[in-house]
């Protein structure tokens, strides 16, 4: 699974990374990115990070439902 993150609507809280630091991370320009794939052992942060974002820009590519 990979994850995704809009940068055109991320306010840089950090709560992703503060939830999932193995895929997730502030870069430089403030903003979080995913820099890393998903894995099965971090795929429930992962998809708690996305659903805890207060702006929903991350999208989890590959996700089932």
């Amino acid at each position: 699974m990979k994850a995704n993150v809009d940068k055109s609507g991320c306010i840089g809280c950090g709560l992703c990374v503060d939830i999932c630091p193995e895929v997730f991370r502030i870069g430089e320009d403030g903003l979080a990115e995913a820099y890393a794939p998903v894995t099965p052992e971090t795929a429930e942060r992962a998809t708690e990070a996305k659903d805890a974002c207060p702006v929903s820009v991350i999208e989890l590519e590959g996700e089932e439902s």
